[in-house]
This record gives C-alpha cells, structure tokens and sequence, in this order.
C-alpha cells in the first residue's frame, strides 16, 4: 500500500527488456505508482540529477552497463536513491553482493506483485525519511552558522562533555560569562534544555572534540 508521499515519488524502471518494462510501468500505475521507463542504464544515467526521489528497479544484467556498475554510478550522483536490484534466479548470488555495496534489496524475476509493491513502498519510506533528516540537518547547519566564534566554540565544548569551569579556563573567561554565551547559543538554536542543545548538535553533525585546549583556543 502507498502513502501519499510516496506517490509523489518516481519509480524508475532500469531493463534492457521493453516487455518487462511495459508490464511493471502497468503495475505500478494501477497502484497508483509515477513511473519513468529507460531501456539502459546509460540513458537512465544521463538524466539523473541529485534532486530526484524516488527508487529504481534496476536489471542486474543489461547489454553495456550492468546493474552492478550502474549501481555504483547512482550512488555517487545521487546516493538517496534506493536501488532494487532485478535478478534471474541465476544471478542471486551476484546479486547478493549487491546488498554489501548498498542495495536496498533484490527481487527474481518475474517479481511477485504484491512483494515487489511492498517492497517498492518500503524503499520510497525509506527516502523520503533520509530525505527529511537531511533538511533538518541543513536546517540545524544553518542555525549554528549564525553563531559568532566565541558561541560556537562553546556549543563545541558543550557538545563534547566539558563543565563551565572547564570551558572558562580554557577560554579564560568566568564560569559565569560561560553562562551567558551558553544561553546566547541556547536562544539561538532555539532549545530550552542542555541536553536538547547536544542532541542538535549531534544532528547537525558536529563531532565532539575531546582536545579542547586545541579547539577552543583563538
């Protein structure tokens, strides 16, 4: 079953094979499914942007590129896009590799409906949630780029564990002008609690550094 996010999604459809193409756009636009059909993963490639969403159904064995290869080419250009990889029951172990180099999954052909379906709408959730902790991690970075120096570096030494008195000696500052730069930076980032400021810097992806005489320092 599809959520109304996920119609907004496009499934593309990688196969050498129109026959199989025809019939899986057929499926998925009568479960309500946008498709987009390429006849190689050369073509697919070359209108692939980092901007689309959605999830791919790729035919491990096509004539020039393979699966395997163009798995790999759309990780690079656009690594938030799940690839399901479409197998030959004689290609399952191959394909199997294909899942330790980041594959959201495999099918054999023919696919079952109702699996791929499942499958197809486990892939698109499984974007559009990356695609979401991606903005808010944007939206964070953002946040924490209006800092000055002096309040990011204490958002820094908060984040990797340090006390106020730890963070004033080391800035030569009073415990309590620490304080006032940690609500400063609280306001800003617009988090009432300590512990809500670690998380968002975490989520933003700042790395707690533990060499805070080199940090912290001007």
């Amino acid at each position: 079953m599809t959520t109304p996010d996920s119609l907004q999604a496009c499934v593309f459809i990688v196969d050498d094979d129109a026959a199989v193409r025809d019939s899986l756009a057929l499926l998925l636009g009568l479960r309500g499914f946008t498709t987009q059909c390429h006849a190689s993963a050369e073509a697919f490639l070359a209108n692939l942007t980092p901007a689309q969403r959605g999830c791919v159904l790729l035919d491990l064995r096509m004539p020039g590129m393979s699966g395997v290869e163009a798995q790999s080419a759309i990780r690079e250009r656009n690594p938030a896009l799940p690839v399901i990889i479409l197998t030959a029951h004689g290609d399952v172990a191959t394909a199997r590799t294909t899942l330790k180099a980041g594959a959201f999954d495999f099918v054999e052909k023919p696919p079952d409906d109702a699996l791929l379906v499942a499958l197809i709408g486990k892939a698109l959730a499984s974007a559009a949630s990356r695609a979401a902790l991606d903005a808010r991690k944007t939206t964070l970075q953002n946040r924490i780029a209006r800092l000055t120096a002096r309040e990011r570096q204490v958002l820094e030494a908060v984040t990797s564990g340090c006390h106020n008195r730890e963070i004033a000696a080391t800035l030569g500052i009073s415990p309590r002008t620490v304080e006032v730069y940690k609500a400063r930076v609280m306001d800003k980032l617009q988090v009432e609690r300590v512990p809500d400021l670690v998380r968002l810097a975490l989520d933003a992806g700042l790395t707690p550094n533990h060499r805070l005489g080199d940090s912290l320092t001007e």
